[in-house]
């Protein structure tokens, strides 16, 4: 298990700064955008899916500072109703399968997409209730008609380049909890995962490690972003956590992504690292820096400083005492 990090909140950085950056301060693994939200500010998707001579540029920058690639992401929504929309977040997502494979990277970080509620609609629609009934038969129709014929198709060519694609469970996406992860798997392949990031379950209410015991006992985690979230109880407990207020509205939110450390204490995160491993989780802790109350170096060192206290740096000895 080692420590990474999503490389969006450097992006002002050339990826030669952005690395020595993270190699000094000991991180491991890097994340990198390919497109969607996360952008390219550090490599360009179609570049270095045409030259071989990039890629070894690339490879060769990151060797210098120990760093590997733990995956490559690009978030956006390929179940979009609007259908340009929708073609270029689909490219994105099979042109970043087919560099992973490329790179030898196993794993591509994305979100499920969401649909619109009904053939026709021109915006996304979260469902969150099932009544009135038509928000369930808008429900049925996200899954049957748009979001499982197409990731059918998409897991068919994850298998056939030997990537695996970790959904990240998040709000204002069909996906955002784990019986959905679950769903979207049995519905597909078990190249189809979770990039299993806690912030957004927190406010949810959702406990973190059981959680993880959930999917993981079904070899469902395919990668891992240590992102925190604190829920503001005197806000919460007056409009509850569906919050609408921006997010630069600090104040006034019912929860924010905090650095890690700053949502739940050092002994909650000992207790993530140790239940990944229980599951068999051995990969990244990518941290995503998203803590609007401190600058993105700052969050970076933090949560790099606790998470080198939290995670295992060998393999788990024989239980010689049980003998």
């Amino acid at each position: 298990m080692d420590i990474g990090v999503l490389t969006v909140p450097l992006g002002g950085e050339s990826i030669d700064d952005a690395a020595a950056y993270l190699d000094e301060i000991g991180v491991d693994a890097v994340e990198l955008g390919v497109g969607g939200w996360p952008g390219e500010d550090h490599v360009g998707r179609e570049t270095l899916l045409g030259e071989e001579a990039a890629r070894e540029e690339l490879r060769d920058l990151l060797d210098d500072h120990g760093l590997r690639i733990s995956a490559l992401a690009t978030h956006n929504n390929p179940l979009h109703p609007d259908a340009e929309r929708a073609a270029e977040a689909d490219r994105e997502l099979r042109e970043a399968v087919e560099l992973a494979d490329l790179l030898g990277v196993d794993t591509v970080t994305c979100f499920s997409g969401l649909p619109a509620g009904a053939p026709g609609d021109s915006t996304p629609n979260w469902v969150t209730a099932p009544w009135p009934t038509e928000h369930a038969d808008a429900l049925d129709y996200q899954w049957d008609e748009v979001a499982v014929p197409y990731w059918r198709d998409l897991a068919e060519h994850a298998e056939g380049h030997g990537v695996d694609v970790a959904v990240e469970m998040h709000p204002n996406m069909l996906v955002y909890e784990p019986t959905g992860l679950l769903a979207l798997r049995e519905a597909t392949n078990e190249r189809v995962g979770a990039n299993f990031d806690p912030s957004h379950l927190y406010w949810q209410g959702i406990d973190v490690t059981e959680a993880i015991r959930f999917l993981g006992q079904r070899d469902a985690i395919h990668h891992f972003h240590a992102k925190d979230t604190k829920v503001y109880d005197a806000n919460a407990r007056v409009k509850g956590v569906l919050d609408t207020t921006g997010y630069a509205e600090e104040a006034d939110r019912s929860w924010l992504f905090r650095s890690i450390g700053y949502g739940h204490d050092e002994a909650h995160w000992k207790d993530v690292v140790s239940t990944l491993r229980m599951v068999g989780y051995e990969g990244a802790l990518s941290i995503e820096h998203e803590d609007s109350l401190t600058s993105s170096r700052e969050g970076l060192e933090k949560a790099v400083d606790v998470l080198e206290r939290a995670v295992f740096e060998t393999e788990p000895g024989e239980a010689y005492w049980a003998e």
